[in-house]
């Protein structure tokens, strides 16, 4: 494998160049009108344009991807995340070109791209599932059935997607059947399907992530867990691992489940598997991502292991190179996704120019992002600007790292989720690690942030105060007797 195709943008797109380069691979970038200027265009050994702005004229065009492959004779496609990461029909499109799609095979994704399915494919390896009814329901009188079996609140969640799009809480009977033609009505338009599950809705959970690799031998190995529960609109904001409250015991336990989802599935490359914890620490499947994860660099942080280096191996054939045994947990990592959103505005998108954009440096502290000053914030794709990552010998020390990392990070002409990640960090209920899926609803207002805003803002001006006046001081005193302009006088 001596070249690679990239077929993503932004971050994640330089992320991956950037490890094939390392390991002596070339690499193709592609890109859209909006993005012939950009980062990953430029860091790439050759670029080709797939067509107009709109990713469903670049970057959802399965075909000018591939023909893009076959172009400049690359072996193989990374789709990074997002995009067509999931798509089990393009991975068979680029198989069935003689090219490697460094990622699962299509049978995989299909099934756990679908929540029903994959449910069903774990059923026999006693995996703890969620109550709930394991099929597609739009019959209001069977879903109020059920429902009464279950037992109120209920989650009606979409079968064929994630991202919290087709996903209602129904807390009481008379919710029901309005809630249901709203997910049912979303889920149609964000995956051109319809089909909704229902389940027990878990009152306060966690949100646990596990890690997990297999390559083409039968070897699968999990690199632990990620917390995600700091969430907005059921997407994930703050990531971080390991997590605050597993327990060795847990930990090894959702390790060797999310192994048997693998196994399910025949599973081969990274991938994760997600579970939620309720309050009484019991977990509960509830997907499997089949691709790289936005979060990934945390668990690479605390284990010394590069992700996307082992999918490239694996995907050549390689066994890996190291088992279940020779892993450990190292520090603690933590990672804030910085949004080009307005979170004194319910995050509504920002867009504009980057006017100023200056990284934060300094040991421990890790940026992938995909901008430079100057930049306009494309309308066309995802908001995330970047994720700013920290690495501590503990908890306490990752967290303080990226307050001060927040703070040096210096971005304007856009509004940003930055500030909302320093709030988390210093928020009691994050640093104490008593938290839930529900933080931002129940610790977090705009207002909250606007007060933090101004009270940052009367120290700055306190301290400028306070400088002018020492400033103001110096230049009353007295020349020097050994000034230039002391011994002019004196001379003469």
């Amino acid at each position: 494998m001596k070249k690679i195709l990239v077929a993503n943008r932004g971050e994640i797109a330089l992320r991956i160049m950037r490890t094939a380069q390392n390991m002596g691979i070339k690499t193709v970038a592609v890109y859209s009108d909006a993005d012939r200027e950009a980062p990953h265009v430029r860091f790439a050994d050759e670029a080709v344009h797939l067509g107009n702005s709109p990713s469903s004229e670049s970057y959802l065009n399965m075909d000018k991807i591939v023909e893009a492959a076959l172009q400049t004779k690359a072996q193989a496609i990374h789709p990074g995340y997002g995009f067509l990461s999931e798509n089990a029909v393009f991975a068979q499109l680029v198989a069935d070109n003689g090219i490697t799609f460094i990622g699962p095979k299509p049978h995989a994704i299909k099934v756990m791209g679908n929540k029903l399915a994959a449910k069903e494919a774990v059923k026999a390896y006693n995996i703890p599932m969620v109550p709930g009814i394991e099929e597609s329901i739009t019959d209001i009188t069977l879903a109020r059935k059920v429902s009464e079996e279950i037992g109120f609140p209920i989650l009606i969640k979409a079968s064929a997607g994630g991202g919290g799009k087709g996903m209602r809480v129904v807390q009481q009977p008379s919710e029901l059947e309005e809630q249901m033609e709203r997910a049912i009505s979303e889920a149609k338009a964000a995956f051109g399907d319809g089909a909704v599950f229902l389940e027990k809705y878990i009152e306060s959970p966690r949100h646990i992530e596990i890690q997990i690799l297999a390559d083409n031998f039968g070897h699968i190995i999990h690199l632990f867990e990620r917390e995600c529960s700091i969430q907005r609109r059921h997407q994930k904001v703050v990531e971080e691992a390991p997590s605050a409250i597993l327990t060795p015991k847990i930990r090894a336990a959702m390790g060797e489940a999310a192994i048997k989802v693998a196994k399910a599935c025949d599973y081969v490359g990274a991938g994760t598997v997600e579970f939620l914890l309720d309050s009484d620490k019991n977990f509960y499947f509830l997907e499997m991502n089949t691709r790289l994860q936005v979060e990934h660099p945390v668990t690479e942080l605390i284990t010394g292991i590069d992700l996307v280096e082992q999918q490239i191996r694996i995907a050549r054939n390689e066994k890996l190179a190291f088992s279940q045994e020779n892993l450990s947990i190292k520090g603690h990592a933590l990672e804030v996704r910085v949004y080009a959103e307005d979170p004194l505005d319910n995050f509504l998108p920002s867009i504009g120019t980057l006017e100023t954009y200056r990284r934060p440096e300094g040991k421990g502290i890790r940026l992938d992002d995909g901008f430079e000053e100057g930049m306009t914030i494309p309308i066309y794709y995802d908001p995330m600007l970047a994720k700013l990552i920290t690495y501590g010998k503990d908890r306490a020390e990752a967290i303080q790292l990226m307050i001060s990392a927040i703070s040096q990070y210096k971005i304007k002409g856009i509004s940003t989720t930055l500030a909302f990640g320093k709030f988390v960090c210093e928020h009691e209920a994050f640093t104490s690690g008593n938290f839930d899926t529900h933080f931002v609803k129940n610790f977090y207002t705009p207002e909250l942030l606007h007060q933090q805003y101004t009270e940052e803002r009367e120290i700055a001006a306190m301290v400028g105060l306070k400088l002018f006046l020492e400033h103001q001081e110096q230049l009353k005193l007295p020349a020097y007797k050994n000034s230039n302009w002391s011994l002019k006088r004196t001379k003469r």
